[in-house]
């Protein structure tokens, strides 16, 4: 028996809750993958997993045994890491997780120059605003703007995002531009419900170094950033969006800044990553070009 590759093996079962799925990864049948597991079972005299129809779950000695594996497989990660190339000329894959719009307009475009200085990573990006499951989908990074809930990961600020009120200039051209919050509240928003909470996101703005939210009548609510912004062009009223999302339409005037001395406030952009999991040169490598890219004067964050 292999005994780093059985610990390697258990802690992605553990991880993912399906011995087909973790044999996947590691490229092995699922009967190799669960004869290696009896073998470690045997090696250590308790039974690591439990397995009913649906998936498969650490027993308690599992959870013990899981923590250590955890440690251990970060320990000779990170000891490899100092004396092997891949410290110097990082490679592998990498599964990250961005937002849609940040994915589409900012970090995308920017990709080639990361590959042209690390060739040898190969990038599989999951875009979109649904929460996801680091451990459970095998994600190596997420990056997330705006407010964190979950605290059980590793978090790195990368930059602020400036925000600014907008609507077409169709709709400006019909209700006018207004001057004062108090004009504000006689126009139209667009409703933005959070795809995590499902809660209505009221409009937010400093006014003399404090946050007044207003929450005007709507005709639409959507739950997703690009529907957001598609809907703020086609005239539906007023959105509050990061500037990169709609940069182009600003300068080109088919959106209209509305009360830029009171904008709203700016939103944080973070990594994650899972605390056990071992930062890899790779992870460590993109993470900082992301930082790099974002406070770029020339990036349109």
């Amino acid at each position: 028996m292999d005994r780093f590759q059985a610990m390697q093996l258990f802690t992605r079962i553990v991880e993912l809750g399906s011995f087909t799925k973790a044999a996947e990864q590691h490229g092995l049948s699922r009967a190799s993958a669960t004869a290696l597991i009896k073998q470690l079972e045997a090696h250590l005299g308790a039974r690591l997993l439990q397995r009913t129809t649906r998936q498969v779950s650490a027993t308690l000695d599992g959870r013990s045994y899981y923590q250590h594996c955890v440690a251990i497989l970060a320990d000779i990660d990170e000891a490899e890491s100092v004396f092997s190339q891949a410290a110097w000329h990082p490679r592998g894959r990498l599964k990250i997780d961005l937002p849609a719009s940040l994915g589409r307009l900012v970090v995308i475009p920017a990709l080639p120059d990361f590959h042209q200085r690390y060739p040898e990573i190969v990038l599989e990006i999951g875009a979109g605003d649904r929460m996801i499951d680091l451990v459970r989908e095998g994600v190596d990074c997420v990056v997330r703007v705006g407010e964190l809930d979950d605290s059980t990961l590793v978090a790195r600020r990368l930059t602020a995002l400036r925000q600014v009120s907008c609507a077409s200039a169709a709709y400006v051209a019909r209700h006018g531009l207004p001057d004062s919050l108090e004009q504000l509240e006689q126009l139209q928003s667009i409703d933005y419900l959070s795809s995590t909470t499902g809660k209505l996101q009221a409009l937010e703005f400093c006014v003399d170094g404090q946050v007044q939210t207003r929450t005007l009548r709507a005709s639409m609510a959507v739950n997703n950033g690009e529907s957001y912004v598609a809907a703020c062009e086609a005239g539906y009223g007023i959105v509050q969006v990061p500037h990169y999302h709609v940069a182009r339409q600003l300068q080109e005037g088919e959106l209209v800044e509305l009360l830029p001395q009171y904008r709203p406030p700016d939103l944080t952009i973070t990594a994650l990553y899972p605390h056990h999991r071992h930062m890899t040169p790779r992870l460590r490598v993109f993470i900082d070009w992301l930082a790099t890219l974002f406070q770029n004067g020339s990036s349109p964050i």
